[in-house]
């Protein structure tokens, strides 16, 4: 683990974190401070606008979806007030088309949940053509197809058959994965 003599920090170390899963905040919060960042934490799309305005930081982590909006619309206004500000939006549902829309709306870069505090100290950090090493424990392919799955069964109110055919696959079929655990 880097600590925050080897992060080479610049003077402006404040950090927001934007996410409204409440543990996983304060279990990143206190890594990132463990890490040498000032942090500040908001639960909210409108919190971290609040944050974003009033005290726009250097460096923010936003996830891209909240309780009461897009988080993009987060980073929208950190680029606003902090046109320097380095962004990495963090998603449970990795899809390249938000992936896209985060990049040209400004994020440094784009990072799947789980994703560990030194993967995103990697990625806040890099710069220009230097790409962040790729990430120690990535998702495997099992994990981010259940990970498509429940984002779509979640998103189809959690009816199976329309899950299914929205899937292109046999309702069976899906109840057999959705009675499994999640695969690691």
């Amino acid at each position: 683990m880097l600590d925050a003599s080897e992060l080479n920090l610049e003077e402006d170390t404040s950090l927001l974190l934007v996410d409204d899963d409440e543990p996983f905040l304060r279990r990143l919060a206190k890594a990132m401070e463990k890490r040498g960042f000032a942090v500040e934490t908001a639960g909210s799309v409108a919190a971290g606008k609040a944050i974003a305005t009033a005290r726009p930081p250097a460096f923010a982590v936003v996830d891209l979806r909240l309780e009461d909006g897009n988080g993009l619309d987060v980073v929208e206004v950190l680029r606003e007030y902090r046109p320097d500000v380095r962004v990495v939006v963090l998603t449970g549902y990795g899809a390249i088309a938000t992936a896209v829309a985060a990049v040209k709306i400004g994020a440094t870069d784009y990072l799947s949940k789980p994703a560990d505090a030194a993967d995103i100290v990697n990625a806040l950090l890099a710069h220009g053509d230097n790409m962040p090493p790729p990430p120690e424990n990535p998702m495997s392919a099992d994990r981010v197809r259940w990970e498509h799955i429940q984002r779509v069964y979640e998103l189809c109110d959690r009816n199976v058959s329309e899950t299914a055919r929205r899937l292109s696959m046999h309702r069976r079929t899906l109840q057999r994965i959705l009675a499994k655990r999640s695969p690691r």
